[in-house]
């Protein structure tokens, strides 16, 4: 068997695994996570009030007009949904391949991916620009005649792909949590702590039947995460995909949104990871280089298949022979918006080619400044998607630019305040690293002299 570095380092008992990752859940949090909490509360309150103005107003605020329909909120509801992915595949789909390196930033990704999901599920909502009427999306019993949902609309199908991934996602998360509730529960100190865990820890006790019964659920929820994986972004895809404009009329568009959000999705928890392991330093024992030189691997590579599919979009483009087809293309690459295409393609093919190198894979500051970029050039990619396409219309006099505004900065800018204040709240009253699962891949006393651990 290949020997292969420990998960957990430090020489750790268990006593000190279950101290060190419930430290700041049980102790008074540090005065940098109450400041970058405050800043972004301050953040997300402001998103909220702009969405008030930008609804109480009208869409006009933004920079949507004739003939660019699609704005901001698509653009960006596609970016949440994809960062959205990495913490399924890392839960569920490393867990049915039995990857251990997984189970320190499992927990961490699968939380991500349900924050990224509920900013991205306000977009469509809003994109309507009557989100008091959303409701009619649903196919509920009504009294207004024959009014059925348009069940022929992308759009519509976003809504179940994405109410269904948000489902499994949390509850996917949320069973994985209860051990780790009932250790809270027990070790709690005052008799609200000990209430509230208690409840959410559904009267576990550790007994064999509990363990058996936790794992049989944990491994079918597993089982239908995986798919979903697949089907959320496919079906993103098709909002692009089923119509008939240049530029989305692709086929490759759901393998290549798939693999741009595995992208995206891993390149957030890499950014999320580093500020982890710095905000609280005894996790760098359980999120060691090597699990992030692993993610990097993977981000590296999805780039590559990313870069790939821009490639072939332009090879298809040319030789369809369709005059309209080649005239989006060229004009994506070198029209008025060539800018955000190179922007694009610096940020997600150029740059992570630098994990072709062993000391960058293993660099904690070139692997935050290239996750940083991977999440702008991702952005970009929606962006190039959306405005190039329908700027340049079949009908010369119908041309048009997208008239950015100030509202479409601060919903952007807005919706990180939103994921930011759920995700430190998070950290602060859930465990970030999975208890139950980090003390089976570690190996204590006796089994050190044993060369470590075997993978």
């Amino acid at each position: 068997m290949m020997k292969r570095n420990e998960l957990v380092l430090g020489d750790k008992t268990y006593r000190d695994v279950t101290n060190d990752i419930l430290k700041p859940v049980e102790e008074f949090p540090s005065k940098g996570w109450v400041g970058m909490f405050l800043g972004a509360k301050a953040l997300f309150l402001f998103y909220l009030i702009s969405i008030a103005v930008v609804i109480g107003t009208g869409m006009g605020l933004l920079g949507v007009n004739h003939p660019i329909a699609w704005g901001t909120m698509i653009i960006t509801f596609v970016f949440w949904i994809g960062i959205g992915h990495a913490g399924t595949l890392i839960s569920a789909v490393l867990f049915l391949f039995r990857q251990k390196w997984r189970t320190s930033v499992a927990r961490t990704a699968e939380a991500m991916t349900v924050f990224a999901v509920m900013t991205a599920g306000l977009f469509p909502l809003m994109h309507t620009g009557r989100p008091w009427l959303d409701f009619w999306l649903f196919p509920y019993p009504n009294q207004r005649g024959p009014l059925w949902t348009n069940f022929r609309s992308p759009l519509l199908w976003d809504v179940f792909a994405v109410s269904t991934y948000a489902t499994v996602s949390m509850v996917f998360w949320y069973i994985g949590l209860v051990p780790d509730f009932a250790t809270i529960r027990d070790r709690a100190k005052n008799k609200i702590r000990q209430t509230v865990y208690g409840a959410l820890s559904l009267g576990w006790r550790g007994t064999a039947k509990n363990w058996s019964h936790y794992e049989m659920v944990y491994l079918l929820l597993a089982g239908l995460s995986t798919p979903l994986v697949l089907s959320v972004h496919t079906i993103v895809s098709f909002d692009f995909a089923v119509s008939n404009v240049p530029g989305w009329h692709t086929t490759i568009f759901p393998p290549y949104f798939v693999a741009g959000a595995i992208f995206s999705g891993f390149g957030m928890v890499v950014t999320l990871m580093t500020l982890v392991r710095i905000g609280f330093p005894q996790f760098k024992d359980y999120v060691t280089l090597d699990h992030m030189e692993v993610m990097n691997k993977i981000i590296m590579t999805t780039g590559m298949l990313v870069g790939y599919a821009y490639g072939s979009e332009f090879f298809i483009a040319w030789y369809s022979g369709n005059a309209y087809e080649k005239f989006a293309f060229i004009n994506r690459a070198m029209g008025p918006y060539a800018w955000s295409y190179w922007v694009m393609i610096a940020c997600n093919v150029v740059i992570p080619q630098l994990f072709w190198l062993k000391k960058f894979r293993r660099s904690i500051p070139v692997m935050f400044v290239v996750s940083i970029f991977v999440n702008i050039g991702m952005w970009f990619e929606r962006f190039v998607i959306t405005v190039t396409s329908l700027h340049r219309d079949f009908l010369p006099a119908n041309w048009g630019m997208y008239a950015w505004s100030y509202w479409d900065t601060a919903i952007l800018l807005g919706s990180f305040g939103m994921f930011l204040t759920l995700f430190l709240l998070y950290l602060r009253l859930f465990p970030a690293i999975a208890i139950a699962e980090i003390k089976p891949v570690m190996f204590v006393g006796k089994d050190k002299k044993h060369g470590g651990h075997h993978g």
